[in-house]
């Protein structure tokens, strides 16, 4: 576990739409949450998974009115604070929580949580924070041999830019992503990519390597042209695996604009295209992992700081505890090969007996 040791920024005190009213009146609505029939989200993590919408709809059932939208989301940082505790508090107990983890763990630091290796891939991503003081949390995801999705880092940051990914990536490379040949897949953010070309940071060529997301390239170009057939047009080049299907499609593409080809060729047609990876992809072509986790983390982004360590904390021992109990369970089976590889050795067998038995 990662954390940015950033201070903490001026509050953000109003949230993205809801009714013109203001915060007078609202005391009431933290114990009136308190008191709402919301037994089947689970007790444990009050809030955590709750989305506006649904205490708005709660605080109807339950009262028998329906309050604004802005009533519900003030209502919901008081109520927060009141379960889980004081904010600047919370900031102050995360250094004791991870100074408790890093001595009851062995392997672990004050800067790191997780020590990996074997990943040839990782996949990296951010979401932003929605408490009383923001902030953005960076992710790291990678997956083992039976392509089970692992989160491997977090990093608890104030701003999305150079200095928190370089930040990041940087105890990336040295405490869990050691081994070379690992490929780093992500979009094309400024800061990613400053952070990776450092030439003090271990992300050099030969030893790493650097993909973008099809999805954001794609999303990119829609931003300056229209026109689904175009970005149909781009997605069939980028997903071919030769040089001439490549060929094929994006002369069609550059046939039917230009200046849609100018824009795709300024960008290095290793970091896009899959004929032209030398097979360091893995056959990943979107960095659709990571954004499974951050769908998973969106219950969390209104906790305090320290909440939100301890609940990712919670769940990444629940996914390592049953992974590392399947594993055992193969092995006391006297499986040699893992479940994934076994599936592609039968893939290959049904394959190779079809021809035989053609050409017998």
């Amino acid at each position: 576990m990662i954390a940015d040791d950033s201070g903490d920024d001026e509050a953000r005190s109003n949230p993205v739409g809801g009714g013109g009213v203001s915060s007078s009146g609202t005391q009431q609505y933290p114990l009136h949450f308190l008191n709402l029939d919301l037994d089947a989200k689970g007790q444990q993590g009050f809030l955590e998974n709750l989305l506006d919408m649904v205490l708005l709809n709660a605080t109807k059932a339950h009262f028998g009115f329906r309050p604004t939208y802005k009533r519900v989301w003030l209502a919901k940082q008081k109520a927060v604070p009141r379960i889980y505790g004081d904010w600047n508090e919370s900031y102050n107990e995360l250094p004791r929580w991870l100074l408790g983890v890093q001595m009851t763990m062995s392997g672990s630091s004050a800067k790191d949580k997780s020590c990996a290796s074997g990943w040839p891939l990782v996949s990296i991503d951010r979401t932003h924070l929605y408490g009383k003081y923001g902030g953005t949390l960076l992710v790291a995801i990678a997956q083992d041999e039976n392509s089970n999705i692992l989160p491997v880092a977090f990093a608890l940051v104030e701003r999305d830019n150079v200095e928190s990914w370089s930040f990041f990536l940087s105890h990336l490379r040295q405490n869990i992503t050691l081994q070379p040949g690992i490929l780093v897949i992500s979009d094309r953010h400024n800061g990613i990519k400053a952070a990776l070309e450092a030439p003090d940071e271990g992300w050099v060529p030969l030893t790493t390597y650097r993909a973008f997301c099809i999805r954001h390239v794609t999303a990119n170009f829609t931003l300056t042209f229209n026109g689904k057939d175009a970005r149909r047009l781009l997605v069939n080049a980028t997903y071919t695996k030769t040089e001439v299907e490549f060929d094929y499609w994006f002369n069609i593409f550059c046939f039917e604009d230009p200046a849609m080809c100018d824009w795709a060729n300024r960008i290095d047609y290793a970091l896009w295209t899959q004929h032209r990876d030398e097979g360091t992809r893995f056959r990943h072509m979107t960095k659709n992992i990571s954004e499974c986790v951050n769908s998973i983390l969106k219950g969390v982004r209104n906790l305090l700081v320290c909440s939100l360590v301890m609940s990712t904390y919670r769940r990444l021992a629940e996914i390592f505890v049953c992974n590392g109990r399947g594993a055992e369970a193969q092995l006391g089976t006297g499986q040699q090969f893992n479940q994934h590889l076994m599936k592609v050795i039968k893939a290959n067998l049904k394959v190779f007996r079809f021809f035989h038995d053609d050409f017998v």
